[in-house]
């Protein structure tokens, strides 16, 4: 394959996963904010900074490896009860 072809096929398939994945993430964000119901879930107001914490945070490290192009995980997040 050429230079020009390999890139459009790297370019399709950064095009598809990427748009799988970012409504798949959407998808996961819209299931967290159904645990704001009261009458279903207790939670403290220091459970819902920590979330949001943890959500901005994978932004910000999504858009550092963007920038950068590292490809470093992060830990994963835990509430404790």
């Amino acid at each position: 394959m050429s230079g020009a072809a390999e890139l459009s096929q790297r370019r399709i398939k950064f095009a598809e996963l990427a748009t799988r994945r970012v409504n798949k993430a959407c998808q996961a964000i819209r299931v967290i904010g159904n645990l704001s119901n009261k009458s279903n879930y207790e939670y403290t107001d220091q459970d819902v900074k920590a979330i949001i914490r943890e959500l901005n945070a994978a932004v910000t490290d999504v858009k550092r490896r963007f920038l950068s192009g590292s490809g470093a995980d992060t830990e994963s997040f835990r509430i404790l009860p």
